[in-house]
């Protein structure tokens, strides 16, 4: 069982700031300066990283044991909330619609999860109704705050912070990478906020059919 190590603790508030905006800067930047034109549009990373065992709620209520139920599919991950106003619905509405014009049996080979950074205002109930309008068969899961950070941490990302906003409310700092697991249940390739709808026609049937050992 891979064991998960929260950094969230030990990192001071405006260092996880700092970390947090730092990953959202980077993530306008799209593709990757070492693939071809050939091959993928995201990044690909020097090291590939493990799927974390963890288990969070789904929005029915249910056990989500990630390991075990993405087993055999390409998993796409991101870390995000519902309030968030542009770069996590642009994500969700990039993915879904490439993906509703994939054949079924292509498009089965497919799970999207919505980790939510925002707990305390995303209800199961919002956020099916808010994945719904991208497409029904995304999994949205929901944890504790402090949960879903240390998972953050596990697969490589920056861990999701509170902000204060002027008006009395607040927003999340979150990663804004779509992280892709292939069949082999590690992740590979980041995808960065500014992936077009064009580039992931592109990618998602070659990370349905990809053998890296080959590569």
């Amino acid at each position: 069982m891979n064991r998960i190590h929260s950094a969230v603790p030990r990192i001071r508030r405006q260092g996880i700031i700092a970390i947090a905006s730092t990953a959202i800067l980077f993530a306008c930047t799209t593709g990757n300066d070492s693939a071809s034109a050939d091959d993928y549009r995201g990044r690909l990373l020097s090291e590939p990283r493990r799927k974390a065992d963890f288990t969070l709620t789904d929005t029915e209520g249910r056990e989500f044991k990630f390991l075990e139920q993405t087993d055999g599919y390409v998993t796409l991950v991101f870390f995000g909330y519902t309030h968030c106003p542009d770069v996590c619905p642009i994500h969700m509405a990039n993915i879904g619609a490439v993906l509703n014009d994939f054949p079924y049996e292509l498009r089965r080979q497919y799970k999207v999860i919505f980790i939510t950074t925002d707990p305390e205002r995303d209800t199961p109930e919002r956020m099916r109704e808010w994945l719904d309008n991208f497409d029904t068969a995304f999994i949205g899961l929901t944890g504790t705050a402090d949960k879903v950070g240390e998972i953050s941490v596990f697969l490589g990302l920056p861990p999701p912070v509170k902000v204060e906003t002027e008006d009395g409310g607040y927003a999340i700092g979150h990663s804004a990478h779509v992280l892709a697991f292939t069949k082999d249940n590690l992740a590979h390739i980041l995808y960065p906020f500014g992936t077009r709808q064009a580039d992931w026609a592109h990618d998602l049937p070659k990370l349905a059919n990809e053998s890296w050992e080959s590569r």
